[in-house]
């Protein structure tokens, strides 16, 4: 395997995002989101620290536990690739 099969699917993971994307854009303008209140949040992982920011306690929480849920899968998967892996 010389990669290309890995460049084929990572890039037809990215157009597919990309048209979820644009599908969830006009289906929010076709329902009239702006009508409705809106609640959001996210995070932003830089390496194993997560950045959260969102915009009522709610949603933070949920994202807050996403993230630390993900932090310690990275910690566990990193331990076990450097105890039995390297």
């Amino acid at each position: 395997m010389d990669g290309t099969i890995f460049f084929a699917v990572g890039l037809a993971v990215i157009v597919i995002g990309i048209i979820i994307i644009v599908l969830a854009i006009f289906l929010a303008a076709i329902r009239g989101a702006g009508k409705r209140k809106v609640e959001a949040a996210g995070v932003i992982m830089i390496g194993p620290i997560p950045i959260i920011f969102g915009t009522n306690k709610e949603s933070v929480k949920t994202v807050l536990i996403l993230a630390l849920t993900l932090t310690i899968v990275l910690v566990i998967a990193t331990v076990i690739y450097y105890l039995f892996l390297r």
